[in-house]
């Protein structure tokens, strides 16, 4: 179990090559994925061969290779690949044959240079009044017309071969400060978090979602002590026992300020897993920083902190869902240029844009 304890680990790092020291963190704790930032990104081309050295980092099981492609001010990736409208201009729309092609492009794309994991949709509930973080990101105001419209990208992106992740569960939507700075709360009655907020991740589990991402909100009515991420009430009471999702649960970035602001990130990591979260997100750059996670972890297993069963589970988990859309084909060697360039940035993508961006 120590040995592949880093399957549980999704890792941000610098440069458009994978490096020595991330080479050597996945070869001694067999890492379960990456994720790519602007400081990955130099070209469409350099981007497909640096998914495909990541997936030569593998040992039995291959390495997620993720992104936060959403659209609108979230992408990572711009032209020549195509740049989307913001989701609440897809909401307008409330055209659900135009969010599956839109889901339809994104994933061609996407699959184009090796991602397999989007972290996207974005299933919060947009609050005009309240909400001064998610904004344009969300799909809708109204929590059915997030679930309808998310629910069509999901199975869209996944029917496509890209794994989709919903967030930030329990709801993200009517937080007046950001999480990346300072931990916001959310105070509302069970009630209206279950009818309104947890609404269209109801729908997102549905469809079948891959990975649900927490949110680094303290919400008092569910538990008064932790913010979703670290929370057992929350991710295991509630996400799996009440709402009955099976696929993974990942963490929000744990290096942001809502979670640092109280605990060391080793020790919120290992809160995070014994909460019922099977992957932890680390966005920094600092292999170091990584490895000193991992090895808490371990520790924390050693000390009887962390229950090794569930980290038994969480492998399981995440075997089970890689198999699902990443079953036998890596490495996949990269496309060539032309036949890249060819898939994105196309003038039927185009369109598909224009037509949102026109609500």
């Amino acid at each position: 179990m120590h040995r592949h304890i880093g399957q549980l680990v999704v890792a941000g790092f610098g440069g458009y090559t994978v490096s020595a020291e991330l080479r050597s963190l996945a070869r001694e704790w067999d890492l379960g994925g990456v994720i790519l930032f602007g400081r990955n990104v130099e070209a469409p081309e350099q981007v497909a061969e640096l998914a495909f050295e990541i997936q030569e980092l593998a040992h039995d099981v291959p390495l997620w290779v993720s992104i936060d492609q959403e659209g609108g001010r979230v992408a990572r990736l711009r032209a020549p690949f195509t740049e989307w409208p913001p989701m609440a201009s897809l909401g307008r729309c409330g055209d659900s044959g135009l969010a599956e092609r839109f889901a339809a492009a994104m994933a061609a794309e996407l699959s184009a240079v090796g991602v397999t994991l989007d972290f996207a949709p974005v299933m919060d509930v947009h609050n005009a009044a309240a909400d001064k973080v998610i904004g344009d990101r969300a799909l809708s105001a109204d929590p059915d017309e997030v679930g309808r419209l998310g629910g069509v990208i999901i199975e869209t992106l996944q029917r496509n071969g890209v794994a989709a992740c919903a967030k930030h569960f329990p709801g993200h939507g009517e937080t007046p400060v950001d999480s990346h700075h300072e931990l916001p709360v959310v105070d509302h009655p069970p009630e209206r978090l279950r009818e309104h907020e947890m609404a269209p991740f109801r729908a997102a589990i549905a469809a079948g979602v891959a990975a649900v991402m927490t949110a680094h909100v303290l919400y008092p009515a569910l538990d008064s002590e932790q913010p979703a991420t670290l929370s057992r009430a929350i991710i295991e009471d509630l996400l799996r026992g009440e709402l009955g999702h099976h696929g993974l649960v990942v963490t929000d970035d744990l290096d942001m300020r809502a979670i640092t602001g109280s605990h060391t990130v080793e020790h919120a990591a290992v809160r995070a897993l014994n909460a019922g979260c099977d992957t932890l997100l680390m966005c920094g750059d600092s292999i170091e920083r990584h490895a000193a996670v991992i090895e808490a972890l371990i520790h924390a297993v050693e000390t009887h902190e962390l229950d090794g069963r569930l980290i038994e589970k969480a492998q399981v988990r995440q075997q089970h869902v890689k198999a699902r859309f990443m079953g036998g084909e890596f490495p996949r060697r990269p496309l060539s240029e032309k036949a890249l360039r060819a898939r994105l940035g196309t003038a039927l993508h185009q369109a598909v844009a224009s037509e949102i961006a026109r609500a």
